[in-house]
């Protein structure tokens, strides 16, 4: 769960307000998602002003507001859990985490992903707790070992930086600031060089780069001369850099195997500082242009902590990795299906697994299943109306394999079954993945 907002306000009757805002940090991408969550029963976060006099009004801290407020002050409205709601702009600003302590008043709003009129019952909202534990993380900060104002003054400055390694996009990491003070060590950055917006805090240990690609074949195959079938690949690039230092640079470069196809439509992550002119203008080039980029394809880039997708490309490749045939014939209740498989010569016959999936829409629960297999096992999840067929890490050595047999369906439930409006008669489908 994360957080809408956070403030740190110190208490200081006599003054206009009797408080100051000492810290507040809002959080934009969780205030989208507060917007779509609570639906018309949302409130935005305030300014610092509003908030503070809306709150000090709730917790009986104005030096003004002594006198009886039913709407506050009622027996009918007794607060038991440090949780207000607060009246601003003709709204009412709910869940509001909040409590006073040595002269410091700690508050959040956390997120909730549901709408909040009327009010849903605390113990279902996760986010909460958690505003408690980052308050008391931060209340233990501020005070234990602290010996004077000097001291006080000093752990709020750090506060900001802190929250980038503590509390990332409004979600809590960890409640112990005093590690993130440890981790970023600022004594020994006295001015510590600004962070991208990707980059939240700095990585302490043994250097490491870990890359992986993922590419997905998407491929539809008519078995007509009429007809054209059609492929494309849809890859990924993904990293995990764990560097040390604020701004690391690192570039990673890749090269395309013997005939492989020029990468196309390359979109990069925003770390990558630049590419290269070729890489800009080999995007959706024709299929048969001799001139085509074919790499190495560099990218500079500074990472941020987390994996992240470095880059996405689609290719065209000369032939599907797996060859299809699928026929399906509907006899009323039953459906009798041929599927026919062909592992692509250039492909190399080794997998972590290989399966067809079988997805029946618009009809009944499965009954029965007779179907015979060449190659692997067949799998039935009668509730979803799908076959399974685990074809295993590798194709036999004659690279086809078959299937076929007859599925008995019963009568349509008032449970929930697998519906597709498109998926009718002869626009089923067989998908397949490894």
């Amino acid at each position: 769960m994360a957080q809408r907002a956070v403030w740190l306000i110190s208490h200081e009757p006599g003054t206009p307000l009797c408080g100051t805002v000492r810290f507040s940090r809002r959080y934009p991408t969780v205030e989208k998602r507060a917007r779509v969550f609570n639906g018309t029963s949302y409130v935005p976060i305030p300014e610092d002003g509003p908030f503070l006099k809306a709150l000090l009004f709730e917790l009986r801290l104005l030096d003004d507001n002594k006198d009886f407020v039913e709407s506050r002050d009622s027996c009918s409205h007794i607060n038991k859990t440090s949780v207000y709601g607060l009246v601003i702009g003709g709204g009412e600003l709910w869940p509001v985490v909040a409590f006073l302590k040595n002269n410091m008043i700690y508050a959040c709003v956390p997120l909730v992903e549901q709408t909040l009129s009327p009010h849903p019952p605390l113990i279902s909202i996760s986010g909460i707790s958690q505003s408690f534990e980052l308050l008391f993380g931060i209340q233990d900060f501020l005070f234990l070992g602290q010996k004077n104002d000097t001291e006080l003054n000093t752990k709020l400055n750090q506060l900001p930086d802190l929250f980038l390694q503590a509390c990332p996009f409004g979600t809590l990491l960890d409640a112990n600031l005093q590690n993130s003070l440890d981790s970023i060590n600022f004594a020994s950055v006295p001015h510590p060089q600004k962070q991208p917006a990707w980059r939240v805090g700095t990585y302490k240990g043994k250097p490491q780069v870990s890359i992986s690609i993922t590419e997905k074949v998407k491929s539809m195959q008519y078995d007509k001369q009429d007809i054209a079938d059609t492929w494309q690949v849809v890859g990924a690039v993904t990293c995990k850099c764990d560097l040390e230092g604020n701004m690391p640079n690192v570039t990673i470069s890749l090269s395309l195997p013997t005939n492989g196809s020029p990468l196309q439509d390359i979109l990069v992550h925003p770390c990558v500082t630049s590419l290269d002119s070729a890489i800009l203008t080999s995007s959706s080039i024709d299929t048969m242009d001799d001139s085509a980029f074919s790499g190495p394809y560099k990218f500079p880039f500074t990472p941020p902590l987390e994996s992240f997708n470095l880059c996405y490309y689609t290719s065209q490749v000369p032939v599907p990795p797996i060859l299809g045939f699928y026929q399906m014939k509907e006899e009323e209740i039953q459906v009798k299906i041929t599927v026919n498989l062909k592992l692509h010569e250039s492909v190399k016959n080794n997998f972590e697994f290989c399966e067809a999936h079988i997805p029946f829409y618009n009809r009944g629960p499965i009954t029965h299943v007779e179907c015979k297999v060449s190659f692997g096992q067949l799998e039935v999840f009668r509730e979803k109306s799908l076959l399974v067929w685990i074809i295993g890490q590798k194709f036999p050595k004659s690279m086809e394999i078959s299937l076929s047999g007859t599925v008995t369906f019963g009568a349509k439930s008032q449970e929930k079954q697998p519906f597709d409006e498109i998926c009718i008669g002869g626009t089923a489908y067989l998908k397949t993945g490894n």
